[in-house]
């Protein structure tokens, strides 16, 4: 019930209200309340900050075999927030994490066994752990047909449409879908415009139409047979993600017979157009022999044109090229290196900078021991830490003031650097030199 509303909620009342179901289903003992309740607390969310009684509850949950309880225990014990810094205790619960399936887990493993840090350097065992994450990520890709990343062009106002417009990008398409992933009504009104678009001569809207129904949603159930007469209709227009929603057809034999020689054809015309899904499944056809001869060299050419568009899958299959040696010279450190970079691309690095990003949410306890540490490391530190100190100080006094989540739901976090330009820390610490300058010559002036 309190993931349903959390998943629903707009506002923070109804968030709210939401722990209030997690805390009542965590004094029932469920494992999975017991978790957000756990985060809650670590993390402060709505004023109830308390990091012993967190780390309590993880411990719990950690006896109880959970994943995400070993990754937070691991994360406390690497930077000795709440509890001892040990990074051996770290190491432990974060292999205890990753044997539990946690995908968080694996990363940081990876990144340690690629650097040496608290381990011997090991490029074969942080290649393991990447795999296991990547692979993760492909399968689900895969399960979709993977995601094409190429822009098409866009109208603003998509009620004024003439013969030769070009309507909805494929950032607007993926709105839409996940929109009809809710049952939202607004995917209704994407068919309609993509239906006028049509009408008026669109090719992108016919694709768009065609990959609808391909897919299905509310508003367009699935049917093969109109998703092959609207990647007809735009694939006559000559375009490529027509082309190649012709090909996809045919190579999984959805409302046609199975033809790989079809598909070959069309994945070739869309990916002259530089279609990088089409690149892909050009590439995925020599890698695996569908329907051709085996050629690695083929499929690492293709698999190229489609990453540098940024295809996924096409940099998941190049990072396997080069992890076992296929058709390349093997290179641990360049699979390693094309599995952060899918890694990265699917935005899946995001929680902890011992991964090589950075941390997902803006702990200033955190940055000061962090700070503090670097002080302590080297003498010539001491200067930038100070000023990063007084960013950080200022930051907080800010927040102190402007953000009263306890007192009303209205105030909210004036983000800075919106206000006043990304470099407003160095504005605020040369307004500050000054200052001591102005005092110092009237003191001593």
């Amino acid at each position: 019930m309190g993931i349903k509303i959390l998943q629903q909620s707009k506002g923070q009342r109804q968030k709210a209200q939401a722990y209030i179901f997690f805390a009542k289903a965590a004094d029932l003992g469920n494992l999975k309340a017991m978790e957000k309740m756990a985060d809650a607390l670590l993390f402060g969310n709505f004023g109830m900050q308390n990091i012993t009684a967190a780390i309590q509850l993880y411990e719990l949950l950690a006896k109880e075999g959970s994943y995400k309880a070993q990754n937070a225990l691991g994360f406390l014990s690497s930077y000795g927030i709440g509890m001892e810094y040990n990074q051996a205790k770290a190491l432990i619960y974060y292999t205890f994490g990753s044997a539990g399936g946690s995908m968080v887990s694996q990363m940081i493993l990876g990144y340690r066994y690629l650097s040496g840090i608290n381990v011997l350097q090991n490029c074969e065992v942080a290649l393991y752990h990447y795999k296991k994450v990547a692979d993760y990520i492909a399968d689900k890709l895969e399960k979709s047909e993977g995601i094409p990343v190429e822009k098409v062009r866009l109208t603003e106002r998509p009620e004024n449409l003439s013969s030769n417009s070009e309507i909805l990008d494929w950032d607007i398409y993926q709105y839409y879908k996940f929109l009809a992933e809710r049952g939202d009504v607004q995917i209704q009104k994407a068919l309609y415009y993509f239906l006028k678009a049509a009408k008026a001569g669109s090719a992108n809207a016919m694709a768009f139409i065609g990959k609808m129904y391909l897919e299905g949603n509310d508003a367009a159930p699935q049917n093969n047979a109109t998703a092959f007469k609207y990647f007809s209709m735009a694939a006559n227009k000559g375009n490529a993600i027509g082309l190649h929603g012709l090909g996809l057809l045919y190579f999984y034999g959805k409302g046609v017979p199975v033809n790989y020689g079809e598909a070959l054809k069309y994945f070739q015309k869309a990916a002259e157009k530089g279609w990088p899904n089409a690149q892909f499944q050009l590439g995925f056809m020599y890698y695996s022999g569908s329907g051709v001869w085996k050629d690695y060299k083929l499929a690492f050419k293709y698999f190229y044109l489609a990453s540098q568009s940024g295809q996924p899958l096409a940099i998941y299959y190049l990072a396997e090229m080069y992890a076992t040696g296929a058709g390349v010279l093997r290179s641990c450190r360049t699979a390693v290196e094309k599995r952060l970079k899918l890694l990265k691309k699917r935005r899946y690095i995001q929680w902890h900078f011992s991964c090589g990003i950075e941390l997902p949410f803006k702990d200033i306890h955190l940055a000061r021991r962090l700070y503090d540490m670097a002080a302590q490391t080297s003498p010539d530190a001491h200067m930038p830490v100070f000023f990063a100190l007084v960013k950080l100080e200022t930051m907080h006094l800010l927040q102190d003031i402007l953000f009263f989540n306890q007192f009303t739901m209205r105030w909210k976090w004036i983000k800075l650097d919106d206000t006043l330009g990304q470099y407003w820390d160095l504005f605020a610490i040369g307004l500050i030199v000054a200052m001591l300058i102005y005092l110092l010559r009237n003191r001593y002036g």
